[in-house]
C-alpha cells in the first residue's frame, strides 16, 4: 500500500525515471533550489575545469526525491564528462566496482546511489581509487597470493544517500564535498512547475501550479508526478488547460488534500487521536492498529507529518500535536507534545 502512494518521494521504476529524465535540468543555471550546494558545486567545477583536473568526490544525501541523480548528471554536464550510473546494492564483490572504475574516462563520473548500502568488501578498493586513482587486485589465494595494482584514469564520484548515518568514517572522510539536501519551498516548487508545464506543453494558470506546488511535500519528484496527473485528468475532463478547479478536483480523486496528505497519512493521525487518545503510544502500537508495517509508517509516512508539525516524538512515543489532531477534525483531551509535562 504504502510504496504505490501517489505523493511517495521515492521513485516509480524506470518508466517513472525515463519521464522525468526528460524534465531534468541540464545545467547548473536551470536547476532551481540548494542555493548554497549550486554555489559550492558551481566553485568546485569552475576550478576543475580551469586546472584541467577532475573534479572534487561529492557526497549528496537527503531524502528521496530531492535531486540527488540530477546533480550528478548536471556535475557531468558542466565538466564536459559523461555519468556512469550504478548502485550500492548492484556492486556486491569488488571485481564489480572495478569493472566499472576500469571504463571510465579522463574527469568522467561515477555516480553510485544508496551509497550507505556498499558491502565492506567493496568499499575496501573505493578507499585507494579515491585517493590515488588505483586500485589493487588480489591474485591468487594463499601462499602465492599477490597484489597487482591498476592506475586509473581521474574520475570523480559521486555518492548518494538517504541514510548518512550509516556511512563509515573512513569513506565519509574521503569525499572533498558533503551536502544535505533539504526539502524546497513553494516558490522553488513552482518554478520547477512551470518549467515542467512549458516542456510538456501544458497550458496553466499561474495559480493552479500555486496549489500543486503547496501539496507537494516540499519535494520536486512529487511535484511533477502530480502535475502529470493533473494534465491527464484536464484532457479528459476538462479543456486541457491546468485551471485551480481542475487542480482540486483531479487531486481530491486522488485522496491528496490541501497540506499534501493522503488517506494513510489521515488514517495515522486518526488512529493515534481516537484508539490512543493523541498519545504517546509507540510505532508498532500504531503499526499493528493499522495492519502496516513499522519500518514503512517511520520512514514513508512520519517524516512529513514531523516536518510540517502534525506530529511529535517524545520519549514516551508518538503524540499528535493540536495541528495534527484539527486536521483530522478531532479535538484533543491530553497534554500536547510541547507541554513540559512530557518532558519532566
Amino acid at each position: 500500500m504504502t510504496t504505490e502512494r501517489l505523493i511517495s518521494p521515492t521513485s516509480r521504476g524506470p518508466e517513472e525515471e525515463q519521464i522525468s529524465f526528460s524534465l531534468r535540468p541540464r545545467s547548473l543555471d536551470e536547476f532551481v533550489g540548494q542555493a548554497d550546494l549550486l554555489t559550492r558545486i558551481s566553485i568546485a567545477v569552475r576550478a576543475a575545469r580551469q586546472r584541467s583536473e577532475s573534479m572534487e568526490h561529492v557526497l549528496l544525501h537527503g531524502p528521496p526525491g530531492l535531486g540527488k541523480t540530477t546533480l550528478a548528471h548536471v556535475i557531468a554536464s558542466e565538466m564536459g564528462a559523461r555519468v556512469h550510473v550504478t548502485s550500492g546494492p548492484a556492486l556486491t564483490r569488488g571485481s564489480d566496482l572495478v569493472g566499472a572504475l576500469t571504463r571510465l574516462e579522463p574527469n568522467d563520473v561515477l555516480f553510485i546511489d544508496e551509497i550507505h548500502r556498499l558491502p565492506a568488501a567493496v568499499e575496501e578498493f573505493i578507499y585507494p581509487a579515491m585517493e590515488d586513482c588505483r586500485i589493487d587486485v588480489a591474485v591468487d589465494s594463499g601462499m602465492h597470493a599477490r597484489t597487482v595494482s591498476i592506475t586509473l584514469k581521474p574520475f570523480t564520484l559521486i555518492g548518494a544517500t538517504t541514510r548518512a548515518g550509516m556511512l563509515t568514517a573512513p569513506l565519509r572522510s574521503r569525499f572533498g564535498i558533503a551536502h544535505h539536501l533539504k526539502h524546497y519551498d513553494s516558490e522553488d516548487l513552482l518554478t520547477i512547475l512551470r518549467r515542467s508545464a512549458s516542456l510538456l506543453e501544458i497550458e496553466f494558470e499561474l495559480d493552479a501550479l500555486r496549489t500543486i506546488s503547496r501539496r507537494s511535500r516540499g519535494t520536486p519528484r512529487i511535484a511533477n508526478r502530480l502535475l502529470r496527473r493533473v494534465r491527464d485528468y484536464a484532457q479528459v475532463k476538462g479543456s486541457g488547460r491546468i485551471e485551480a478547479r481542475i487542480v482540486d478536483e483531479a487531486l481530491a480523486l486522488e485522496g491528496v488534500d490541501h497540506m499534501g496528505l493522503d488517506e494513510l497519512d489521515r488514517a495515522y493521525l486518526r488512529v493515534i487521536g481516537t484508539t490512543y487518545r493523541g498519545g504517546p503510544v509507540g510505532l508498532e502500537a500504531v503499526a499493528a492498529s493499522m495492519g502496516e508495517d513499522s519500518g514503512a509508517l517511520e520512514g514513508v509516512v512520519e517524516p512529513y507529518l514531523l516536518q510540517i508539525g502534525h506530529l511529535a516524538r517524545t520519549r514516551r512515543g508518538r503524540q499528535l500535536t493540536h495541528d495534527g489532531a484539527n486536521h483530522v477534525g478531532l479535538e484533543l483531551q491530553t497534554p500536547t507534545a510541547t507541554d513540559d509535562s512530557l518532558f519532566e
